[in-house]
């Protein structure tokens, strides 16, 4: 028996969807969800083979919500995205269906994840590394243990490239998040956090002052007094940002 668990703040998106499945006796569905923090719990909990995930929904968004479920499951996004998004679908091979939708689209979904059982497991990272929605310029979705913290982005000070991860560092400490730094540098607003290095993406509210170090290097020095190296194009950047 095939699990399945619906994610969507809409019990109307989420009626159609259990209407349509109705038909197809292999398919229980374990679990519903009306936003994205229940929905990390309910397939950490259920471990289901296909999920039905709405992409805009309140507290955060389908997209934040996939970034913190380790491995997850099959996803065929239900969603009235506009064009953009769409195209980022189609591009990574990953079904969705545009609402409203019929059950003639249904089921060619149905079909299609059929059809792709027991081959390679679909892969959403590069999807989420790509896409984005305007309300992560505002807010950082990570999870720490078994919580889930929203991080208001002003909170920031600093984000620092760690292996295939990315260090948020704040006044409470540092959280991890799998991305990569160019993601953040493009999703961020360039007015308030500047690539300073390779490595480093600073929080401009922070600075405090800009230091000589030897061999004509510069450090930035953040109000917790944390020192950041400044690379030759990043101390570039950082005076044509500060008008110096």
């Amino acid at each position: 028996m095939t699990k399945v668990i619906l994610i969507d703040d809409e019990p109307l998106a989420r009626s159609m969807v259990k209407e349509y499945l109705s038909a197809y006796a292999d398919i229980a569905i374990v679990d519903e969800c009306n936003d994205g923090f229940e929905g990390v719990k309910a397939i950490a909990q259920h471990k289901p083979d296909l999920i039905f995930l709405d992409i805009q929904m309140p507290k955060i968004n389908g997209f934040e919500m996939l970034e913190l479920v380790e491995n997850p499951p099959t996803v065929i996004f239900t969603t009235a995205f506009d064009e953009y998004a769409i195209q980022a679908f189609e591009q990574h091979a990953l079904d969705y269906l545009l609402k409203p939708f019929s059950k003639e689209r249904f089921d060619k979904a149905i079909q299609k994840w059929r059809s792709l059982q027991g081959g390679a497991p679909q892969d959403t990272t590069e999807l989420l590394e790509n896409t984005s929605l305007p309300e992560e310029r505002l807010r950082i979705v990570v999870k720490k243990g078994n919580n889930i913290v929203i991080l208001p982005i002003h909170t920031v000070h600093y984000l620092e490239a760690y292996d295939d991860y990315v260090k948020i560092h704040t006044k409470e400490g540092f959280y991890l998040k799998k991305k990569t730094m160019g993601h953040f540098e493009k999703v961020l607003d360039p007015k308030q956090f500047v690539r300073i290095h390779r490595s480093y993406l600073m929080n401009l509210q922070e600075l405090t002052r800009i230091e000589a170090a030897e061999k004509d290097s510069h450090l930035a020095l953040l109000r917790s007094g944390t020192r950041i190296p400044l690379s030759q194009s990043g101390y570039a950047k950082l005076k044509e940002v500060l008008g110096i």
